[in-house]
């Protein structure tokens, strides 16, 4: 693989219960448990950083299929919900993925074969893959 941007982030404190900030300190964030666990939940998780920058990848992949097969995806959008919970079949926790993604106005079938697609190219679904389940869902909205 050519590496052509390398983005650093430093996690200090407790890991979840601590902060996590960028290089360039554009991403400079408190952490803390989700209540689901436990915690306060007053601060951002892992799990939200992980579905924001799923949702944004999968969606450039999404837009860039359709622009490269001439699919009109105007007022699109990616959703990812990220959870996290134990093993079934081993000791430790894993996550699982659902990404909806809504393309008003595309019919169903060109939808799913864009969001198809945008799957191979991603390269957070590339990272996933065989690792997380991740599920993919065409938003209603698609026609």
């Amino acid at each position: 693989m050519q590496v052509m941007y390398i983005a650093t982030a430093t996690s200090q404190g407790d890991g979840r219960e601590g902060r996590v900030r960028t290089a360039d300190y554009r991403i400079d964030l408190v952490l803390a448990h989700p209540k689901e666990f436990g915690g306060s939940g007053e601060g951002s998780n892992p799990e939200q950083l992980f579905a924001a920058g799923y949702s944004a990848c999968f969606h450039s992949a999404v837009r860039n299929v359709a622009r490269e097969r001439k699919v009109a995806v105007t007022g699109s959008s990616v959703t990812a919900e990220v959870g996290i919970g134990r093993l079934d079949d081993r000791p430790g926790m894993g996550l699982a993925v659902t990404l909806q993604v809504s393309l008003p106005g595309v019919p169903v079938e060109t939808a799913r074969e864009v969001v198809e697609a945008a799957h191979q190219l991603c390269p957070y679904s590339n990272a996933t893959r065989g690792n997380v389940d991740v599920q993919l869902v065409i938003a209603e909205s698609a026609q």
